[in-house]
């Protein structure tokens, strides 16, 4: 099946759980930018948790972007999601190498150090929409359960993972974002907290075969979920030539007559699909008359 999120609400409507398979999500990011494992893991965690919050928009032109920024060598991320989830992202260092944590694992925090994430929702209002967190973990999934506590006051549980192969690829990528109604009894949370507690990571249940629907089942299977949607997500980049060329026009005559007088012509870059868009001396002539 398609990369794609499952939607449910569980203990009669006190919560709601959103489970996501990003595995060729991620892999086509990292086609786009050569990734080395550790920033393939930091891009993909924060891609799947966009697409899952992308999704949680409300209106179709809704978008929002998670940036992280750190003091380390990776320096951090840029990724926007809109409410079809579909999302776009890179990597500010695409190919960091560091060592593996102890216990074998890609020391994501590591790459990223000390920093903070900051959470833009463009929602058509006159002002954008923005909460800003200290990274706590900077291992993407704590930081995203903090940041809803913290700019949203919403009790979340968020868990994501990339697994990387031997040839770089993605082998699997998923997570899930679990959230409390503020009417959500006690109870619920409590059995919710101990099911966690005890619960397999998100890439061990993938790689051992089970699906979004399995994963739902086994973190609040016993507290009635109910799926209310299925929405695919897929790496979207909008970059066209004529979309760079009012970007071009947008810096402005006197920028455009300074090109052509410097350089005679221009080359722009999409940071999202790594595509390069040449105007020579004739184009830049056309744009300005």
């Amino acid at each position: 099946m398609n990369d794609h999120i499952l939607r449910a609400t569980f203990g009669d409507d006190s919560g709601r759980i959103f489970v996501a398979d990003t595995k060729n999500t991620v892999n086509r990011a990292f086609e786009y930018h050569k990734t080395s494992p550790v920033m393939t893991a930091a891009l993909g965690r924060t891609l799947t948790g966009a697409a899952i919050m992308g999704s949680m928009l409300k209106n179709d032109g809704d978008l929002m972007t998670v940036t992280i920024k750190g003091d380390g060598p990776a320096r951090g991320l840029t990724v926007t999601a809109d409410s079809h989830a579909r999302v776009k992202g890179y990597a500010y260092e695409p190919y960091v190498d560091i060592p593996l944590k102890p216990n074998g694992k890609l020391d994501v925090a590591g790459a990223l150090g000390h920093g903070t994430m900051t959470v833009i929702k463009d929602m058509g209002l006159k002002e954008p929409y923005i909460g800003q967190i200290p990274l706590v973990s900077g291992e993407i999934a704590e930081d995203l359960t903090y940041y809803f506590a913290k700019s949203e006051q919403i009790p979340s549980a968020v868990a994501l993972g990339v697994l990387v192969d031997r040839d770089y690829t993605v082998k699997q990528s998923g997570g899930f974002i679990i959230q409390l109604m503020p009417s959500a009894p006690d109870e619920i949370a409590d059995r919710l907290e101990e099911k966690l507690r005890t619960l397999k990571s998100v890439t061990s249940m993938l790689e051992s075969g089970m699906n979004c629907e399995d994963i739902l089942n086994e973190t609040v299977g016993d507290m009635q979920p109910k799926i209310t949607d299925i929405i695919p997500v897929e790496y979207y980049c909008g970059c066209s030539r004529e979309r760079v060329e009012k970007a071009l026009i947008s810096t402005g005559r006197a920028e455009i007559e300074n090109i052509l007088e410097e350089d005679g012509e221009a080359t722009l870059h999409c940071h999202f699909c790594n595509k390069d868009y040449h105007f020579d001396e004739n184009d830049l002539r056309r744009i300005l008359q």
